[in-house]
Order: structure tokens, then C-alpha cells, then sequence
């Protein structure tokens, strides 16, 4: 059985990014899971950065600057996006 502590009702997106994020052990075997039970829409890759912006970006101001650079990163990857 598998317990999420951080579950929450908001899009699969959202959470997978999440987990990248904060890296999740094992995460290409959940993105296999999901794969096989209920596939991704196509271009949720590239969405990943989206649902980090926010995230990130209240990391930056609570906890310092190191997350500044990952933030620059995703903001990068969705206007090279679009």
C-alpha cells in the first residue's frame, strides 16, 4: 500500500511535476505506471516546467536564492516552448 502525505485533488500534472521536482525515487517507474493505466496527454513534459513555476518561485522567497536559478530554468523552457 502507498500513502501520499501530500495528496490533493488537483491535475495528475501537477503532481508528477511535483515529484520531479523534489525528486521522487523511482519516478520513471510511476511515469510507467501511469503510461500503462491512464496515458499522459501529449506535450506534459513540456508542461512539467508550468506546474513548477509557482512552487519554485515561493521556494526562492522562504528559503533563499538557491531555487533561483531552477526557477529561471523553467521559465526559460516555456518561452522557449512556445
Amino acid at each position: 500500500m502507498l500513502i501520499d502525505p501530500a495528496a490533493h485533488g488537483g491535475h495528475r500534472e501537477a503532481d508528477l511535476a511535483m515529484l520531479a521536482l523534489f525528486g521522487a525515487p523511482h519516478l520513471e517507474e510511476l511515469l510507467a505506471g501511469y503510461a500503462e493505466q491512464h496515458p499522459l496527454a501529449r506535450g506534459w513534459r513540456h508542461r512539467v516546467a508550468l506546474h513548477q513555476v509557482y512552487p519554485l518561485a515561493v521556494h526562492a522567497v522562504l528559503f533563499g536564492g538557491s531555487y533561483v536559478p531552477q526557477l529561471r530554468a523553467s521559465v526559460t523552457a516555456l518561452l522557449d516552448g512556445r
